[in-house]
């Protein structure tokens, strides 16, 4: 396994199946801050139900079609990022994040989504990568400002929670832009 350092005493690493104690503990005590922000099948209330998120993980990295990464601080998990879509033979993909609230302001996603977005176009090959997030949630919106990528569009009331829609912003970066910001 790998573990790579974001901060002096934080680390991303991979998340996997035999993580799902404490991925349900983590999410315990994330789960209401982050309920609004990710998918309703992202967030479990019990170690069955992250393990078949861990599970569901597994199997689209088994596929090349996505992965998932724990942000540790301290040994403890943090929060993660990830590849909810990936789209080799198109060049494509898209990075997702969540953390817990007492770790935000601390830089670490917009680190562990840079070493993302550094593999995906330089060991991969990616073309483009893509983030969306509802219109209203600035904190994701500022890590894709912060990634250089660019607000490309938003899709009016395309994020349904608890009953009502949300818009959702679609956020883009290409390789050339990455490779010149990080060059």
């Amino acid at each position: 396994m790998f573990s790579l350092p974001l901060h002096h005493n934080a680390h991303l690493e991979p998340l996997e199946v035999w993580h799902a104690e404490e991925f349900a503990a983590h999410l315990d005590r994330a789960r209401e801050h982050i309920r609004p922000w990710v998918g309703a099948g992202f967030v479990t209330t019990d170690v069955d139900g992250a393990r078949a998120t861990l599970g569901r993980y597994a199997e689209r990295q088994a596929a090349d079609g996505g992965r998932l990464y724990g942000i540790r601080r301290d040994g403890v998990l943090i929060g993660g990022v990830m590849f909810t879509g990936f789209q080799a033979d198109a060049g494509t993909c898209e990075v997702g994040c969540w953390l817990e609230p007492s770790s935000e302001g601390s830089g670490l996603v917009t680190k562990a989504c840079g070493a993302l977005l550094d593999w995906a176009f330089t060991v991969r090959g990616l073309h483009r990568a893509e983030w969306y997030c509802r219109a209203d949630n600035d904190r994701s919106s500022a890590v894709a400002r912060r990634l250089g990528m660019t607000l490309e569009g938003t899709l009016r009331e395309a994020w349904p929670y608890e009953g009502v829609r949300y818009d959702k912003q679609i956020w883009a970066i290409l390789a050339r832009d990455w490779l010149r910001r990080t060059a």
